[in-house]
């Protein structure tokens, strides 16, 4: 009989696969907050056909901070994976293209009929779109370094707070009646183009991340500023807010451009 100290040989893979792997939980924790917006996001959805509007909102809000925090977290915890890269974008289609779209058509766009509906599916197909192309465009090893300043199109989560425009209206109290219905019809669509165009939004995620130090007590003081009326006023905040990124993106294709042919130049020199 063999001695109890006596090493015992290698486990071997059974025929019907691999052997099943231990995983750090460091590497579940981003795909679990992932999962959790998720869950806001589709109850979210809920509520609104329950007609608890406001508590739908808020949950989308929840949805799209909790998929802030997933892909920090993943880097702050060292956890980035291939697995959690996809979770993380087919939860994205769910939390800024279904769900808002959903949560619309239940407040005001079902008055408008089939097109109301036709247009919450287009915009729900133009975000999958966007962040299809997105992803492929992370891969693309000639992309100059100075065009991830930029986003093609605009980004999945703006579009989803940009849509829900409408809602933010009815809850400060303006009508929405049947040509409202309409009118948010020709608004969703319009959305749904600016996630799927070419033109360039500023992102704020490019190598440059530094700014000046004279700066910085300013901006902390805006930030505060935005952060106060957001909890005090929020349904205003957002639907300014929504306003103002609209009348900037004309002026974020200007800087692009500007820019564009600012490097042309220097490559020609």
């Amino acid at each position: 009989m063999a001695a109890e100290n006596e090493p015992r040989p290698a486990a071997r893979p059974s025929a019907s696969g691999p052997r099943i792997r231990e995983i750090p939980v460091r590497v579940v924790v981003p795909n679990l907050i992932t999962v959790l917006a998720v869950c806001a996001g589709l109850t979210g959805v809920r509520f609104a056909f329950e007609g608890r509007f406001e508590l739908a909102v808020a949950l989308l809000l929840l949805a799209a901070l909790l998929d802030f925090v997933d892909g920090r977290a993943a880097r702050l915890l060292k956890a980035s994976t291939k697995f959690g890269a996809q979770m993380d974008s087919l939860a994205d289609v769910v939390n800024f293209g279904v769900a808002p779209a959903l949560v619309l058509y239940a407040y005001l766009l079902e008055r408008a009929g089939s097109i109301g509906w036709i247009a919450a599916l287009l915009f729900a197909i133009a975000c999958a779109l966007r962040l299809a192309r997105f992803n492929v465009m992370l891969e693309d090893p000639d992309q100059p370094a100075w065009e991830a300043d930029y986003f093609v199109g605009v980004p999945a989560p703006a579009g989803a707070v940009l849509l829900l425009l409408p809602v933010y209206l009815g809850f400060i109290g303006v009508p929405l009646g049947l040509p409202a219905a309409y009118a948010a019809t020709a608004y969703t669509v319009a959305v749904a183009l600016l996630l799927i165009s070419r033109i360039r939004v500023y992102s704020g995620k490019g190598p440059r991340k530094n700014i000046r130090r004279d700066v910085v007590p300013p901006a902390i003081l805006l930030v505060v500023l935005y952060v106060l009326l957001f909890f005090n006023y929020t349904w205003y905040t957002l639907a300014i807010s929504s306003v103002l990124y609209l009348l900037l993106l004309p002026v974020s294709m200007r800087a692009y451009a500007a820019r564009h042919r600012r490097e042309m130049q220097e490559k020609a020199g």
